[in-house]
């Protein structure tokens, strides 16, 4: 396995849709979190704004099945080729990257994030 370069204990990750090709989020993850994508094949992230490992749709259920984990070149960066069930986004976007740089809205949310969090805690 390559050596993973963690900065200040984490490494970016980019999600991407291994059917379609499209960039569906951007998140990081420790070495735990790496792990447990590996052993259990499911997206494994840690929030910086937690301070907690978690689990892709463990509140929405809109999980991330891996395909594949690339490594960049400098071996500081991911790529997880997955595929996502539901809204990779927490405001019911399919993909984070719905708006462009001016602001404009690129198509509509597929799920209404008040009701998947609704009972979430």
């Amino acid at each position: 396995m390559l050596s993973i370069r963690y900065i200040d204990g984490l490494v970016p990750v980019v999600v991407q849709d291994a059917g379609t090709g499209d960039v569906l989020m951007v998140a990081y993850a420790n070495d735990e979190a790496v792990r447990l994508t590996r052993e259990t094949g499911y997206a494994h992230y840690f929030s910086r704004s937690r301070q907690r490992l978690w689990k892709k749709g463990e509140e929405s259920g809109h999980l991330q099945r891996v395909h594949e984990i690339l490594v960049d070149c400098d071996e500081d960066c991911l790529l997880y080729r997955v595929d996502q069930a539901g809204a990779a986004c927490h405001t019911g976007y399919r993909s984070c990257f719905f708006r462009t740089i001016d602001g404009n809205t690129l198509g509509e949310p597929i799920v209404d994030p008040a009701k998947v969090y609704a009972n979430k805690a």
